[in-house]
């Protein structure tokens, strides 16, 4: 994909140990939603926790203490660079993969996107908003070879 793919930097820091999951994948995921959305500069940090983890972050940024999936950030200055960060719960991937019928990697891959597409304006208040996220996050993820996973 050209020169814009090497100024977009995804960082994966995981804190579960035996995950199943191929990391350069779900980085090429996220240079490739930026790509997508034509931001050529961006910096993704992207951290794989367990329920406690993020229900501690969930609880401390948005005054929910409990775990959900993924809670995301746009971190962005005015410099021009993106940067987001986004935080996703390998626990409830491994629970929400077992009863649809996918892998955790999946399910991890719609965590990063549902995160991404949070930061670059997308929103799943209403239904119609929501079904426009969802759609586009299948989209994403059959592009990328996961396949349809939210509409499954």
């Amino acid at each position: 994909m050209g020169t814009e793919q090497t100024d977009i930097v995804v960082e994966i820091t995981c804190g579960r140990r035996g995950l199943d999951v191929d990391f350069d994948r779900l980085r090429r995921l996220g240079r490739s939603i930026c790509s997508r959305f034509a931001f050529e500069r961006a910096t993704i940090n992207i951290a794989i926790v367990g329920d406690e983890e993020i229900k501690k972050v969930n609880a401390d940024f948005l005054d929910t203490p409990e775990p959900t999936d993924v809670i995301s950030f746009d971190l962005s200055e005015e410099t021009g660079t993106k940067s987001f960060e986004v935080i996703i719960n390998a626990e409830e991937a491994a629970r929400q993969a077992t009863q649809r019928g996918h892998s955790t990697e999946a399910e991890l891959a719609l965590y990063i996107t549902h995160g991404l597409l949070h930061n670059l304006g997308f929103d799943d208040a209403d239904e119609t908003s929501g079904e426009k996220m969802h759609s586009t996050e299948d989209e994403i993820l059959q592009q990328a070879g996961f396949g349809i996973i939210y509409g499954k």
